[in-house]
């Protein structure tokens, strides 16, 4: 941040764990269950968060070693412009930086959604319709009202929104365990035929969604110098709460599955609500899950607009976009204009619709996983030309861990791609990448003088933030 900052060390181990976790678990698993299981089938979708699980456990030790060695603000901007070189790091943090705009857009209109279950005559005021999908004013206001007070929460600093963090994980994780047991125990195993959908084609529509829903871990980096932590436990938290995501959410689809026959599953708003009801013999039950799944929403909300607000902080301060975006409170040294600019767009995207939840997925996930290729291959070139870099957690002697993680994205890339049985929808969520790969290119274009001036370059003894 500001030079003359001094950075705060205020999160504990404790407090980066759940932000981590808290941030990938959020909502999407109430409100996607179905389409994952009916996507796929309850044993296909299973196989395809764990395909998932492990491109984003490749990924993440490839992280967790760079986020030990360079524990800035910044992140995959940092060990990208370091492994590689400007460019591409421009092009790693804007496409990360959409990752995580689409998951606040997300939650903007997931919580409408919400609303409307424990609510379902709640929307008045049409106003048109979207796909399909009949938007009223009373549904985009619920969203706009929850945007602007979590962007205010994320004005006001970062100690107190990780304590909220924490409490609110905790509250999820004891609602899911209710659901995951009640499944094991008051399930029937008949309920989750067919267990495959689609064969590999199923699989597939849903792996692609899976990228969106691990995106997370990811914000350890972006916080780092806030943190009150050892540079190799960095590592080591973040690849636990990765595999704890990753059982997560295996969990979670084998308990709907058992929860719900398929015709009911193809009928429910909220299959996961629905399912703990009837795990239960009441629908006390499925309300409790749907305020375990506004905490969730809360959760995600707050670490990706601190994620996201950092990112873009960060390419102000490497003078990758205009300084406008490093603008910092002076009392919460927040950045503040990245936190509003996140906000705004959040509280805008329920003027979409509920189908907008598919499209941020899917459009999200693309840019998450080309971040997550840079990353790659930027971890393969530092160990490559700097094999003396200090590593306090390293991922594997040799380089075989980025390769993998390289491999993996390429291949989930190409799961992205017209022609594909999960390509993107056409126009919906190719107008979403396209606009915001358009909009970096043009930034991109407009700062080309700090391109070529050597203004953008990694200093390894300089602290960003």
């Amino acid at each position: 941040m500001q030079k003359d900052r001094n950075i705060e060390k205020v999160l504990s181990r404790w407090d980066v764990l759940f932000l981590a976790f808290g941030a990938m678990i959020g909502w999407g698993w109430v409100v996607l269950s179905g389409e994952w299981i009916l996507g796929a089938g309850t044993v296909g979708a299973m196989i395809a968060f764990v395909a998932g699980g492990v491109l984003v456990i490749f990924v993440g030790l490839t992280y967790a070693e760079l986020a030990s060695s360079m524990p800035t603000t910044g992140g995959a901007l940092i060990y990208v412009l370091r492994g590689i070189g400007p460019k591409t790091s421009f092009t790693a943090s804007w496409m990360l930086a959409l990752g995580y705009i689409s998951v606040v857009a997300f939650e903007a209109v997931a919580l409408p959604t919400v609303i409307e279950y424990i609510f379902p005559n709640y929307k008045v005021g049409f106003m048109y319709t979207i796909n399909g999908y009949d938007v009223y004013l009373s549904w985009v206001l619920v969203g706009v009202v929850g945007s602007i007070f979590v962007t205010i929460v994320n004005y006001l600093g970062i100690k107190s929104a990780a304590f909220l963090q924490m409490v609110l994980t905790i509250i999820i994780a004891i609602i899911g365990l209710m659901l995951i047991f009640g499944g094991a125990f008051n399930g029937e195993v008949s309920n989750a035929e067919p267990l495959f959908i689609g064969g590999m084609s199923g699989i597939m529509v849903v792996a692609i969604m899976t990228p969106f829903m691990f995106v997370g871990f990811d914000v350890i980096p972006q916080t780092a110098e806030e943190m009150n932590v050892p540079a190799r436990s960095i590592g080591k938290i973040l690849i636990v709460s990765v595999v704890m995501a990753v059982i997560w959410y295996v969990a979670i689809i084998f308990a709907v599955g058992l929860g719900l026959d398929h015709s009911t599953l193809a009928n429910s708003t909220l299959p996961t609500a629905d399912a703990m009801a009837k795990l239960f013999g009441s629908d006390i039950f499925g309300i409790i899950l749907i305020l375990g799944g506004i905490a969730g929403i809360i959760t995600s909300w707050n670490a990706f607009i601190i994620g996201g607000s950092r990112i873009l902080y960060a390419m102000a301060e490497k003078k990758m976009i205009p300084s406008w975006f490093g603008k910092l409170h002076p009392k919460h040294g927040t950045p503040v204009n990245a936190v509003l600019f996140i906000g705004t767009l959040a509280t805008v995207s329920p003027l979409l619709g509920r189908p907008m939840l598919v499209w941020l997925v899917d459009a999200g996930g693309l840019a998450i996983v080309i971040a997550y290729l840079l990353a790659a291959v930027a971890f393969v070139q530092l160990r490559k030309n700097e094999p003396e870099m200090e590593r306090p957690f390293k991922a594997g002697k040799s380089s075989i861990v980025g390769w993998l993680a390289v491999l993996m994205s390429i291949f989930f890339v190409i799961l992205y791609m017209p022609g594909m049985p999960a390509a993107l929808i056409w126009p919906y969520e190719w107008v979403i990448f396209a606009g915001w790969a358009l909009l970096g290119f043009l930034l991109m274009l407009s700062m080309r003088k700090n391109f070529s001036s050597g203004e953008i370059r990694y200093q390894h003894n300089k602290k960003i933030g």
